[in-house]
C-alpha cells in the first residue's frame, strides 16, 4: 500500500509556506478553529488542496499553548467541540466541492483519546455516527485504532517522520533533547524503512513494529518544507532490496 504523507496547515503560517508544505503532502489536516485557524484560512487551505489534488481533513484541537497543554474535557464537551469544527470545514469543503477525507486530532487532543477510554470512545463513536463515516488518522499501534476496528471505523494508522519515539510506542517529549527530528537525511531514511516494513528505531535502540498507512511531517517543525520533500524523495525511490 502507497503511504500517505499527511502534514498540519492552516495554523498561522505564511500561505506562501503552506503552499509550498502542501506541494509535497499528500494529505492536509486543516485547523479548524481550535487551536488555530478561522474562516478564511480554511478556505484558502481547501481552495488549495482542490488546486493540487491533495486529500483534506479536518485537524481539532483546543484553545491555549497552542492546542498542546493539558486537556481537561468533559465527553459531552468534546463531543461538541468535534461537532463544530468538523462540521465546521465540512461546510466549507461542501461549498467548494471538495470531499472531506478525514479527521485528524490535534496536540493534546490527539494523546488524550488515547489515555482516556471515554474520550476514546466518544472519538470513534461521534465520527462513525457523522460526517458519513470518515476515516479517522490516529496513532499506530494505539487504542484508538484498535477501538475503531473493533467499531468498525475506518482508521489510518499513522506515524510521525519528525518525531523521536521511546520503546513503548510514545512519542518523546517536545521540551526534551532529541524529540525532533530536522535533518532530511533521518527523514529520508524513516521513510525508507516504514516503507520496507522494518518499523520505527526508537531512542533506545529496539524497533517498533509499526505499519502506518500514512506518516506526518508536522508544518511547523524547523524546515518542514525540506523535511516533506525529502520525505516525499525517499518514497519515490527503488525499494530496498527483500
Amino acid at each position: 500500500m502507497q503511504l500517505d504523507f499527511n502534514c498540519d496547515l492552516g495554523e498561522g503560517e505564511p500561505f506562501a509556506r503552506t503552499r509550498a508544505l502542501m506541494r509535497h503532502a499528500t494529505s492536509v489536516n486543516v485547523a479548524c478553529g481550535g487551536h488555530a485557524g478561522d474562516a478564511t484560512t480554511m478556505e484558502r487551505c481547501v481552495r488549495l488542496a482542490r488546486e493540487l489534488g491533495v486529500r483534506v481533513g479536518a485537524h481539532p484541537g483546543v484553545a491555549g499553548a497552542f492546542g498542546r497543554g493539558e486537556v481537561k474535557l468533559t465527553v459531552n464537551e468534546f463531543q461538541t467541540l468535534l461537532l463544530q469544527q468538523v462540521g465546521a470545514l465540512h461546510r466549507l469543503t461542501e461549498v467548494q466541492r471538495v470531499r472531506l477525507h478525514h479527521v485528524k486530532l490535534h496536540g493534546s487532543l490527539y494523546h488524550a483519546v488515547e489515555r482516556d477510554a471515554a474520550l476514546g470512545r466518544c472519538y470513534i463513536e461521534s465520527m462513525g455516527r457523522g460526517f458519513g463515516g470518515l476515516p479517522i488518522y490516529a496513532l499506530a499501534g494505539g487504542r484508538v485504532a484498535a477501538l475503531g476496528r473493533r467499531l468498525g471505523v475506518a482508521v489510518w494508522e499513522e506515524a510521525f517522520a519528525d518525531r523521536a519515539y521511546r520503546s513503548d510506542g510514545s512519542l518523546v517529549p517536545r521540551d526534551e533533547s532529541g524529540a525532533l527530528l530536522t535533518r532530511p537525511a533521518e527523514i529520508a531514511r524513516r521513510v525508507r524503512e516504514l516503507r520496507a516494513g522494518e518499523g520505527i528505531l526508537t531512542v533506545d535502540g529496539s524497533r517498533l513494529p509499526l505499519r502506518p498507512r500514512t506518516v506526518c511531517v508536522h508544518g511547523d517543525t524547523p524546515g518542514a518544507i525540506r523535511l516533506l520533500a525529502a520525505a516525499a524523495r525517499a518514497l519515490a525511490g527503488p525499494r530496498k532490496a527483500g
